[in-house]
């Protein structure tokens, strides 16, 4: 770091270092124009002792003036010209910072422990924009209204997004939130201990605690950078929270065709609702021996109960026998998918 910088820093940080009392004296004071040591403690909680120290600090960093008078009175100096050297100073120290800014690479751990609610946003944020095809998001009104645009980028961009509010006692009504514009469905849950989640297209997500987004207790938030690992964020969502939650409003039909999903659970809830023949392509792994398979062909049948916790179908494999596949981590099924894109007959 150059010396300039660094005495930037110290110029900015020091006009900034303001105490509790400092900050209630000034807004004080800012507030009247003008007001005597007397005024000012009456005004704020400022001991009178310490009044005098208080201005005299305030004077030192050029935010008030101190008129000698009988008795002295403290004047406000007007912000813009307090602060003008400041402002400029910032904008270029910003600007050199991020010169010097490397961006931490995402990828290089699987699973990243993260407590920062600055850094939690940020995750979230990236997570909502990266998405190509299917989102699945767990968040507050606040946050519902913090990524709206984006939101609605994503939904135009054809990607499906189903949507989980909570506390539901919080969640905006439908009547005066367009939930059909950020998401394919939307949901509300009861319960203040629901997780904030996000998962992109299977691969890419994050689980916190709503106290991380408060800046409260338990503040901590766990990146998930790689599938394997993120299905176990992914499969709590579409089991525990997902079926739990009461719905707010739907929009699946409109989607166009062909579609993709991470989730067999989304594609055979498809299959199951909409009327009519469909034809899919599969990749992912044979169960038996972990190789890669590449399916394609019309969909046999399907399996799909109410609680959506039990989802497969089958499709004609090479020698015209029927292949069945389930999800991530499949067991029962002989394919585990990984991609499905799903088209009409």
């Amino acid at each position: 770091m150059t010396d300039e910088l660094r005495t930037t820093m110290e110029r900015v940080g020091e006009r900034f270092n303001l105490g509790e009392y400092e900050i209630d004296a000034y807004l004080a004071v800012l507030e009247h124009g003008e007001l005597t040591a007397s005024e000012i403690a009456a005004e704020t909680d400022i001991p009178q002792p310490r009044v005098y120290d208080t201005v005299r600090s305030l004077s030192d960093r050029g935010l008030v003036e101190l008129r000698e008078s009988r008795p002295m009175k403290i004047v406000a100096v007007d912000p813009g010209d307090a602060f003008g050297d400041i402002r400029s100073s910032l904008a270029e120290m910003v600007d050199e910072l991020e010169a010097r800014y490397t961006a931490p690479a995402r990828d290089t751990e699987a699973v990243s422990l993260v407590k920062s609610r600055s850094t939690i946003l940020r995750y979230l944020e990236e997570i909502v924009a990266d998405a190509e095809y299917e989102l699945a998001l767990s968040l507050t009104p606040d946050l519902l209204r913090r990524f709206r645009d984006s939101l609605e980028e994503r939904v135009a961009a054809g990607v499906s997004v189903e949507l989980l509010v909570t506390p539901a006692s919080r969640a905006p009504s439908p009547e005066e939130f367009d939930y059909e514009s950020v998401a394919t469905e939307a949901r509300a849950r009861r319960g203040i201990t629901t997780p904030v989640i996000a998962v992109a297209d299977g691969e890419y997500s994050i689980y916190a605690t709503q106290d991380a987004l408060r800046d409260d207790r338990d503040r901590y938030g766990v990146i998930f950078n790689r599938s394997a690992l993120g299905f176990l964020v992914s499969g709590f969502y579409g089991t525990v929270l997902w079926t739990t939650a009461e719905t707010l409003a739907t929009d699946g039909e409109s989607r166009p065709f062909p579609r993709t999903y991470a989730s067999i659970r989304r594609a055979v809830k498809d299959v199951h609702e909409l009327s009519g023949e469909f034809h899919v392509e599969v990749r992912g792994r044979d169960v038996a021996t972990g190789n890669e398979i590449h399916l394609e062909g019309p969909v046999l049948a399907h399996e799909f109960d109410a609680s959506e916790q039990v989802a497969s179908f089958s499709v004609a494999g090479e020698d015209g026998d029927p292949v069945s596949v389930g999800g991530l981590v499949a067991a029962l099924e002989d394919v585990e998918a990984q991609e499905i894109v799903l088209d009409r007959s």
